[in-house]
């Protein structure tokens, strides 16, 4: 049986737009020599701090590429408080974003230069093609920490996570029309029989294809402000 020319045409150019959509290329974190820097805001919307990526190395293999992310983080006068290395990936055109970068602020100062952190490379999915409505993947992470002989567990639940609209955000660093996520975020932190735990819920604006511009939740928020 003979496919008819205009079929067979809108067949090849599907495949082609199905190839360009799982194109990683675009992601900022996975642009070799790229620069990105978050603003933090307090839960008043005052600048608090800033982060900063940047990308040493991308590599792919097979339908894998993945980004080496250096990031330093700094209080609101600017002095270095913490520096981490953590890989993001994008597999068939899902985004992969390694959860240690999701720790919120306060962990992240808590735990700088601690003896031994370690936590297994685990991360949070956003799948190409995602759309309005749609629920997203749970992701969980365990970060064991040996401090001078003190150990603590850290555990971190990032769940309910749903897909609510799509909004046009503009910051210093540009304009993206983007997907705003909402989650539910809980943390307990071990130390021997005593658990700390606390919680929270948030939300993010993804943009398809870039990665995440801004996120906000009770104590405060993050934006990208700046990108070389």
């Amino acid at each position: 049986m003979k496919i008819p020319k205009l079929l067979l045409t809108l067949a090849i150019l599907g495949l082609a737009n199905a190839g360009k959509s799982q194109d990683c290329k675009s992601y900022l974190f996975l642009q070799k020599n790229k620069t990105i820097e978050n603003t933090i805001y307090n839960k008043k919307g005052e600048p608090n701090g800033r982060q900063v990526y940047s990308v040493s190395d991308v590599a792919s293999s097979g339908s894998v590429t993945s980004g080496t992310v250096n990031s330093e983080l700094f209080d609101k006068k600017d002095k270095s408080l913490a520096k981490a290395t953590s890989v993001v990936r994008c597999n068939g055109g899902v985004m992969m974003i390694d959860m240690k970068m999701l720790l919120p602020q306060q962990q992240q100062e808590q735990y700088a230069g601690k003896i031994d952190a370690k936590a297994e490379d685990v991360y949070l999915e956003y799948p190409n093609g995602i759309k309005v409505g749609d629920a997203l993947k749970d992701g969980t992470m365990t970060l064991n920490i040996n401090n001078n002989g003190m150990n603590q567990t850290v555990n971190m639940l990032i769940n309910d996570r749903k897909v609510e609209g799509e909004e046009s955000v503009t910051t210093p660093a540009g304009t993206w029309n983007c997907l705003k996520i909402s989650y539910k975020c809980k943390i307990g932190v071990k130390t021997g029989p005593i658990n700390i735990p606390f919680s929270f819920e948030g939300t993010e604006w993804y943009a398809p294809g870039v990665g995440i511009i801004k996120s906000q939740s009770k104590y405060g928020g993050t934006a990208i402000t700046a990108i070389k």
